[in-house]
């Protein structure tokens, strides 16, 4: 079966490509009104007045076309195409060679404006709408794999070169490596080598010697400045002798505690 060209509707070489990314059976297409300034445009004016700005019920096919060229190089372009569901003949086509040919609504996520392009290259705005969100969804991831695909930046928004030759170009601007028979030569100074750790004892720190405490006396030296004494052994009690002494001296002195131990 032979490949068609989905913006012209003629026969593609033998060795073309053609991969389709997206396919959706039922898709409502409208003769919209033009674009309202500062609104974008709204679905709500199509479906208006008993959907009278519906033209059919057509199938939508998001194609990707890669043709080889003389030069080797391949050809890769991607097509919007408008179908009959019945017997698949071409209604309409729109060569996606910008952002632009796809349109979102301001009022809704199921419908678009779609920019048409025939043969002769007349371009005109139809209007597409998708029953469920999640066709609706498809179509959209469908449309980001083939601007990847055509190698278009974010920026941009229009064709680049395809992804495959800009890699390639890129890894031929990167080839740093030696050819056959080439050798590098490194040669380092002296005063790069490595230095010899230095042995020198370190000077003490002057800023800090008038902050030393000198050393606490030693376990010796002060059991011998107050007599030998076993640790932990307390002193003996006064003997009785000691105590009249004492007691006599404070009478001589006039005291006398009496029998209750007041003073007199």
């Amino acid at each position: 079966m032979e490949s068609i060209d989905p913006a012209t509707g003629r026969a593609l070489p033998s060795d073309a490509i053609q991969r389709v990314l997206f396919v959706a059976g039922a898709v409502h297409v409208y003769n919209i009104p033009p674009m309202t300034p500062g609104k974008g445009h709204v679905a709500a004016s199509w479906t208006a007045d008993g959907n009278k700005r519906q033209i059919f019920t057509a199938r939508l096919r998001v194609i990707e076309t890669a043709v080889p060229g003389a030069d080797g190089e391949e050809r890769v372009k991607a097509d919007i195409a408008l179908e009959d569901a019945k017997n698949g003949q071409l209604f309409a086509a729109a060569p996606y060679t910008a952002q632009a040919v796809v349109e979102p609504v301001s009022d809704s996520s199921r419908f678009f404006a779609l920019r048409v392009q025939d043969e002769a290259g007349r371009k005109a705005s139809l209007g597409i709408g998708f029953e469920e969100r999640s066709e609706a969804f498809d179509f959209g991831v469908s449309l980001q794999e083939a601007q990847k695909t055509l190698g278009w930046s974010n920026q941009s928004g229009g064709p680049g070169k395809p992804a495959a030759a800009e890699q390639k170009s890129s890894a031929e601007k990167r080839d740093l490596s030696l050819k056959e028979g080439e050798t590098i030569t490194v040669n380092l100074p002296g005063r790069f080598g490595r230095r010899k750790p230095d042995t020198s004892p370190a000077p003490p720190d002057s800023s800090l010697s008038s902050f030393s405490l000198p050393l606490p006396p030693s376990s010796s030296s002060s059991l011998s400045s107050s007599g030998p004494r076993s640790p932990g052994i307390l002193p003996p009690p006064p003997s009785a002798s000691s105590v009249r002494q004492k007691r006599l001296s404070a009478q001589q002195l006039g005291f006398d505690d009496g029998k209750f131990g007041e003073f007199a």
